[in-house]
């Protein structure tokens, strides 16, 4: 949806919270984290390509046969539909009271994104003629 909108032109940001930070990540690192943060960090995946479908991921089945349909319709990797965001413009905000509760720092997410709170969020949706949440 993002990608869509800013192929026609429109300002688009999208704020990542809690899980959703992990389609911004690239690896994953332990040192410096307190046990809860280090449990967590370990239950999540290390990339958006190691994300599993939920209830759906059948022992990572699931993970591959979406992938593998995705592929077959054509249709990009999260990776690469974050990168194709990025050439169009879209900004990518992390959450960083989300980052301090899980332990997520700067050095685990790509690069080249912005980090803000809800206040930076507000600001952008304030002023939108549309917002989604999913």
């Amino acid at each position: 949806i993002a990608n869509g909108a800013a192929a026609m032109g429109q300002e688009v940001s999208m704020f990542f919270t809690l899980w959703g930070l992990s389609a911004l990540k690239k690896h994953t690192v332990l040192a410096g984290k307190n046990l809860p943060q280090k449990m967590m960090a370990m239950m999540l995946p290390n990339s958006p390509d190691q994300a599993a479908l939920s209830k759906m991921n059948m022992l990572g089945m699931g993970s591959r046969l979406m992938k593998k349909m995705m592929r077959d319709h054509h249709v990009e990797s999260v990776p690469s539909l974050i990168a194709l965001a990025r050439e169009l413009g879209v900004r990518l905000i992390a959450c960083q009271m989300a980052m301090g509760i899980m332990g997520v720092t700067k050095d685990e997410l790509i690069d080249g994104i912005d980090y803000g709170g809800v206040t930076t969020y507000m600001a952008d949706a304030v002023d939108s003629r549309l917002t989604l949440f999913i």
